[in-house]
């Protein structure tokens, strides 16, 4: 039989946590559990409770909504110790995801961009999500696709692990997305929207810029363009 809830409803609101053992249920009678499980039946309180006490156990109100209440006769000290013990190693065993961040600007160079490619993945293999940040510094500014560009670089070398959660989104000088763990159920679609017919790959990245000289698509070359 389940015990009762944590939480109970009292005048429409969820009330204060609290159980009625022994002494404290004031109802005339109530239905009766002895503690092996075995229905005694309707019974005046005040038996339930001589009852209870003349085994050295408690009499515990486990459904207070019933007519009459519901009452179980077992070691209520005992109980409450073990499901805080439960509890304890529930909270222990849950793994809290944290989402961690890192920042770069549009200058990083090639070398720093790779260590923290490595500490994302790190990240990521932990189980984390990772917010991936850059701040436009400056001239940085007037070129804001660089930081674009750098973005979309680290998201290209973080590759299969991760799934975008927030794409690359501007606001204002920051430039920001958010990545997580690839789950198995991702990749699998991945794979399968990849397979099916008529639908194309998506692309990832930036639209090509124009040469001036001829008007021809020139790919990006990532941070080699110089600020002016």
């Amino acid at each position: 039989m389940a015990f009762p809830p944590q939480e109970r409803e009292q005048n429409g609101r969820k009330g204060a946590s609290f159980i009625r053992t022994n002494f404290k249920i004031r109802v005339p009678e109530v239905r009766v559990v002895d503690a092996s499980g075995k229905m005694l039946g309707i019974m005046p309180t005040r038996k339930a409770q001589a009852l209870a006490e003349s085994q050295d156990l408690d009499l515990v109100e486990i459904t207070p909504g019933a007519q009459p209440p519901v009452c179980k006769i077992m070691d209520y000290g005992k109980y409450r110790y073990e499901e805080s013990i439960k509890q304890k190693q529930a909270r222990k065993n849950a793994k809290a995801t944290q989402v961690k961040e890192i920042k770069f600007h549009a200058g990083t160079d090639v070398g720093d961009v790779e260590r923290k490619v490595k500490e994302i993945l790190g990240f990521i293999d932990q189980g984390n999500k990772v917010k991936i940040s850059l701040k436009f510094r400056g001239r940085e500014n007037a070129h804001k696709e660089l930081g674009t560009e750098l973005i979309d670089r680290v998201l290209t070398m973080c590759g299969e692990k991760v799934t975008v959660e927030q794409a690359p989104k501007l606001l204002g000088r920051d430039l920001s997305c958010l990545i997580g763990p690839r789950s198995v159920k991702n990749a699998k679609k991945v794979v399968e929207g990849a397979a099916s017919p008529g639908r194309s790959r998506p692309v990832t990245g930036l639209t090509p810029t124009f040469s001036h000289a001829s008007g021809a698509a020139a790919p990006r070359t990532g941070l080699s363009r110089p600020l002016n």
